[in-house]
């Protein structure tokens, strides 16, 4: 019997319009298009992600994702930890493997004891595994219930799944094993290893980098590039969470039943209050006149940049505030983009000439009249900003291009001093689950979007490929710039924004496009127990930036310009 289907090979792709033979996978499906670009990894199949190995059983809407898309690089990125788990295992014998944090472009890990493996070894483990790759071997997939799934990490030593798993509210776990190496992933996996052709590992200070391709290039791994402020920043991440004593989301969970959350809500915030008062305390120390922040969105730049403005009033300075908005280059001299549309999103945007001429201007105690640009005519408005710097006096920008060499190249690099903001770490879900960076500031977003903006959870989610190829391009190339880099992120998050976020996933239905990405976010937050009271979180903090109730609503931007 044959089935109706809808199949769309690609992102910009047509739908062809076709039949296929019921109960035929969409592996092989995929496998009629010889001509793809990329390697199809996964479906969206009626607005959800699903696996190649599934049956086609009913009419419907086939969307083949690549690497290109955000749910099948999570599935390649869970695949190649797999895999490389069980190289490990061939080479070593059983060890325990640590699956830590985003880094030079790929996945920081440790083997065993900190230390303990040398470079010799990480090359037969990577030669291990392309081993695996040639020889095509398949991903099994079992769904246990709660009672085996105990049963199976008991028995594997899987002590930190199995108490995360005691603490959740989940009654299936998917295992995913390969020639019998077994264990827990809380997402989808490709279909055999022969999917995951590109890796790269390196011995990385007392540990392992298992580095794969980025999105913007499906089939090729990046330029290396030592992000040794951002190890630094794990590093210090790993100390806040001793400090705490949360390493994994089974630990939260415990703290939450028991009420010590309030607690951990206080110390975070107290650590956060620390790290703001070193960097005001460094840019007093240099005698830096130019404060650049800049970061990705949903960081919290607007609640960070008050504080900082704070503890650099503390320290005797008060700084003034400039943004970066206020230089767009008139209408009618934007530029276009690729598709002929207005250009606001690059540097080019901004009239860089007159902010530079401002900046030295304001360096040198000169009046200057600041514009401010009319959203609506799309023109700059002047005589309502007339200012001067006092001696000394540091000025303090924030905006997405403020790393960028281009926005302040006619001011010396000594008068400069640069900070990037992002939650750089998350709480992970076990030794081998992490949650990426990158969908705590989606969840951050979708929360002030709805809260402050009237704007759904399908529309924060719709816009977000492209607020992500917008940082891609203006704002991750630039954070090595960086002088200092400050970590957003609150161990106890999650909890908090799911009280939020679940309710507007939820509504999300299967007729609509968000689905997908909907329902894969709900997953990963059943592991979470809920932070019901968040009074606690002090009303400067960063996350009243997303959740409401910042004493900063009501207190106009910090600026001495009248």
């Amino acid at each position: 019997m044959d089935v109706d289907v809808t199949v769309i090979t690609g992102p910009r792709e047509q739908p062809i319009e076709r039949t296929v033979k019921k109960g035929a996978t969409i592996e092989s499906l995929a496998a009629e298009y010889k001509d793809l670009p990329y390697m199809i990894l996964a479906a969206n199949v009626n607005n959800k992600i699903t696996e190649l190995t599934r049956k086609i059983e009913c009419p419907g809407c086939i969307k083949f994702l690549d690497m290109r898309t955000q749910a099948a690089s999570l599935i390649y990125q869970r695949s190649v930890s797999l895999l490389y788990m069980k190289a490990i295992n061939d080479v070593l014998g059983k060890s325990s493997v640590l699956i830590e944090n985003s880094l030079n472009k790929g996945l920081y890990t440790e083997i065993n004891e900190r230390g303990s493996i040398t470079a010799k070894q990480v090359k037969e483990i990577e030669a291990r595994m392309r081993e695996l790759v040639k020889q095509d071997i398949p991903f099994i997939k079992e769904e246990m219930n709660r009672e085996d799934a105990f049963r199976i990490l008991l028995e594997e030593g899987y002590k930190e799944k199995e108490r995360m798993l005691e603490k959740s509210e989940v009654e299936l776990l998917p295992f995913y094993s390969l020639e019998g190496f077994r264990n827990f992933f809380y997402g989808h996996m490709v279909p055999s290893t022969r999917y995951i052709p590109y890796f790269e590992l390196r011995k990385y200070r007392s540990g392992v980098l298992l580095r794969f391709p980025h999105p913007s290039q499906p089939d090729k791994i990046p330029p290396y590039v030592d992000e040794i402020q951002l190890y630094q920043v794990f590093k210090e991440a790993k100390l806040w969470s001793k400090i705490m004593q949360i390493s994994y989301v089974g630990d939260l969970n415990e703290k939450i039943e028991s009420g010590e959350y309030k607690e951990i809500i206080q110390i975070s915030e107290a650590l956060h209050e620390k790290r703001i008062a070193q960097i005001s305390d460094m840019i007093m120390k240099r005698r830096k006149r130019i404060v650049l922040i800049s970061g990705p969105s949903s960081s919290g730049k607007t609640t960070f940049t008050r504080r900082l403005n704070i503890q650099l009033r503390v320290n005797g300075l008060k700084p003034l505030y400039l943004g970066t908005d206020d230089y767009f280059l008139e209408r009618h001299q934007t530029l276009k983009d690729e598709h002929g549309e207005p250009n606001y999103e690059d540097i080019i945007a901004l009239d860089l000439e007159l902010f530079n001429s401002d900046m030295k201007k304001l360096l040198n105690g000169e009046e200057v009249d600041i514009p401010t640009f009319d959203f609506v005519n799309g023109k700059k408005i002047y005589g309502k900003k007339i200012t001067r710097a006092k001696k000394g006096q540091p000025i303090i920008i924030e905006g997405i291009h403020s790393l960028n060499k281009q926005l302040t190249y006619h001011i010396p690099d000594e008068e400069k001093f640069k900070i990037y903001i992002s939650p750089l770490t998350q709480l992970n879900i076990d030794e081998h689950n992490r949650i990426p960076t990158t969908d705590a500031r989606m969840l951050r977003r979708l929360v002030r979007d709805y809260l402050f903006r009237g704007n759904s959870a399908q529309e924060t989610i719709q816009s977000w490929p492209k607020v992500r190829q917008g940082e891609d391009k203006n704002v991750f190339p630039h954070n090595v710039e960086a002088d200092v880099f400050f970590n957003s992120e609150h161990i106890y998050e999650l909890s908090v924004l799911k009280k939020y976020a679940e309710p507007l996933l939820l509504k999300i239905t299967q007729n609509e496009p968000e689905y997908g990405e909907a329902l894969r976010i709900l997953k990963y937050l059943r592991y979470f127990k809920t932070i019901k009271d968040d009074s606690m979180i002090a009303y400067d903090s960063i996350m009243r930036e997303f959740i409401g109730g910042s004493i900063f609503e009501s207190i106009p931007c910090m600026t001495s310009i009248n």
